[in-house]
């Protein structure tokens, strides 16, 4: 049996760990029980968004000194997933799971919140967006999923994975060794990487049937995607980074999930049933009562790849001046916000293969 927690901290920078010392000091927070920090730092989301590696290094620095351990002893056992991009509305924030074991006896019978973190092998530069990232990442999740005490896929809800990206040096690297990589463009390696973790997703769950995944259909055929996958590539790590998220019988928090689609960036309808799948039952819009029982919202989202929202022609895909995930992330956090009255929601850009084509799953935590 488990016991799972949820904090949300608000960030004033990237290196602000003020909010989890101070949770710390009251005794809310057991350091030793952290598995997992999910943040949103306020970089721009791409190739050189280094406030997520600074981020990690300071959550990880700070947890190495409060357990008297080695940063490489914290994260072997903590998640640090990161991602960038605060645009619009979103509030830089920090999401901290904790999770401690008790006795059978706690057991209640009913589905509570369940939560575990994982870790895949370091890929070689030529592995990332590859086949090789699907199948190492279909073995954790099935891992992870065994291990929380989920006994039924579709009680998994949100699939959290931080995956690596190729630089120019990780580029050289693979050719010094007579390989290729599976593209040259380090911006547009992101999206190999993300899709390709996120089909690791769809073929563990059985979203989708697992001959399909080819070579050849990562990045481009759009009907295979996984409804729970949110994956966000950076240049700080080279294996994939996995918090999997669900309901469990034999968890005791006071916390639940439950989660949608979104099928575009504007669908406030499919926030509402996320929030329903959770266990709110809301009459249209959730009440100020129940506003308060929604720890967070977890979402993905992208501009559609044919540059239209319900038959009207947008600009995402074609502004040089701001990338298309910097309007995505900013469109779908304001969408979310206004529901549930609160911006500081984790909101992710880049949905390949996550949810279809201009979508993105959401995720909704609710406090029994």
């Amino acid at each position: 049996m488990m016991d799972v927690n949820v904090y949300k901290i608000a960030m004033s920078a990237p290196d602000d760990v003020s909010g989890l010392k101070k949770l710390i000091e009251k005794g809310e927070i057991n350091p030793n029980e952290i598995i997992a920090v999910l943040g949103k730092t306020e970089g721009n989301g791409c190739v050189n968004d280094f406030t997520r590696g600074l981020c990690t290094f300071a959550f990880r620095s700070f947890l190495a000194k409060e357990l008297g351990k080695t940063e490489r002893e914290v994260e072997e056992n903590v998640a640090f997933v990161m991602s960038g991009g605060t645009e619009g509305v979103m509030t830089p924030h920090a999401t901290i799971f904790t999770k401690r074991e008790v006795g059978e006896g706690a057991a209640s019978g009913e589905m509570s919140l369940a939560v575990n973190v994982g870790f895949t092998r370091d890929f070689l530069p030529e592995e990332i967006g590859t086949l090789d990232m699907v199948q190492e990442v279909k073995r954790v999740v099935l891992n992870l999923m065994e291990s929380s005490g989920i006994e039924k896929k579709e009680d998994v809800h949100f699939v959290q994975i931080k995956c690596p990206l190729l630089t120019s040096d990780r580029i050289l690297e693979a050719k010094a060794r007579g390989n290729q990589v599976v593209v040259e463009d380090t911006y547009k390696s992101m999206g190999y990487s993300r899709g390709a973790s996120a089909l690791g997703v769809a073929v563990a769950l059985e979203e989708i049937d697992e001959f399909r995944v080819t070579s050849d259909s990562i990045l481009k055929d759009w009907s295979l995607y996984s409804s729970v996958a949110s994956t966000s590539a950076g240049v700080e790590l080279m294996n994939c980074e996995i918090i999997l998220m669900g309901n469990s019988k034999k968890s005791i928090s006071k916390y639940r999930m439950g989660h949608s689609v979104m099928k575009d960036a504007i669908d406030l309808e499919s926030v509402i049933e996320a929030i329903k799948n959770s266990g709110l039952e809301v009459d249209k819009l959730p009440s100020e009562e129940q506003k308060k029982r929604i720890v967070n919202v977890l979402a993905k989202a992208e501009a559609s790849p044919d540059g239209y929202v319900r038959n009207r022609r947008n600009t995402m895909l074609t502004d040089s001046d701001i990338n298309h995930t910097r309007h995505a992330r900013a469109v779908v956090n304001g969408v979310i916000a206004s529901i549930v009255g609160d911006p500081m929601v984790y909101v992710s850009g880049g949905a390949e293969h996550q949810g279809p084509a201009g979508g993105g799953p959401i995720a909704v935590i609710i406090e029994k």
